[in-house]
């Protein structure tokens, strides 16, 4: 009654609009509350990492998500600084839409300054989910818990920088555990932030080098450059023909 109250949507395990991918996991949560919309029909990659990411890591996880985005892709992280926050930046940059799991309530949007981009997500086709209850404030405890149903939603796993027993690496375990694949991005070694994509890689991670690596694995093409109207090569035999 509360959540209903609150215009939160109530997806109980066992009915037709809980997510399949979800309810497969070994520990599907009984119920999901959610706000804004999840189409079942999309292909969904999660992008997670460190909190305390460089500028380049950001940069990075934004260009996937984007680019992801503008294939079709929704875009699954967990709203945190850093990473998590640069991904569903990216994937509403692309024109796309994003789930974002929290570890609280989804009436108590954490961190506090990804209110707005929580808000965003929600109106573009995207939404903020959790499996706790209304008026749940975040725990260290909860956020473990919570990236189980990132890698149920999800049919891959992209890390982006993480340390050794960090958040992200924790979600990738539980890729593996659950059969998903799991993608990162290389670093350079004596990086703390490099030492759990270089780990995940040395395990059997597949190792990738930007967006086109991720596409070859999801088996999509790349789409057309956006400033080109024609194929080079009609280009290049109008440049020939032109008498300027």
């Amino acid at each position: 009654d509360r959540a209903t109250r609150l215009a939160q949507t109530i997806l109980a395990l066992g009915s037709a609009e809980y997510p399949a991918s979800l309810a497969a996991i070994y520990d599907p949560p009984p119920v999901v509350f959610m706000r804004g919309a999840m189409s079942e029909s999309r292909r969904r990659v999660a992008v997670v990492g460190a909190r305390g990411a460089t500028p380049s890591g950001r940069s990075i996880a934004r260009d996937l998500a984007c680019g992801l985005a503008r294939h079709g892709i929704e875009v699954v992280s967990g709203l945190a600084r850093g990473i998590d926050g640069s991904a569903h930046e990216g994937a509403l940059l692309g024109g796309g839409s994003t789930l974002a799991v929290l570890g609280s309530s989804v009436d108590i949007i954490y961190p506090g300054e990804h209110k707005d981009l929580a808000a965003r997500i929600e109106a573009g086709r995207g939404a903020v989910i959790s499996e706790l209850a209304p008026g749940t404030p975040p725990q260290p405890s909860q956020f473990p818990s919570r990236n189980r149903i990132i890698v149920g939603l999800s049919e891959a796993v992209i890390v982006v920088e993480a340390g050794s027993r960090s958040g992200a690496s924790i979600t990738a375990r539980l890729a593996l555990d659950e059969g998903r694949d799991v993608l990162a991005v290389p670093g350079r070694p004596g990086d703390p932030l490099a030492y759990g994509p270089n780990a995940l890689i040395r395990d059997g991670a597949v190792l990738i080098r930007g967006l086109q690596d991720v596409l070859e694995h999801l088996k999509l093409e790349a789409a057309p450059s956006p400033g080109l109207s024609s194929p080079p090569d009609k280009i290049l035999q109008q440049l020939k023909d032109s008498s300027v």
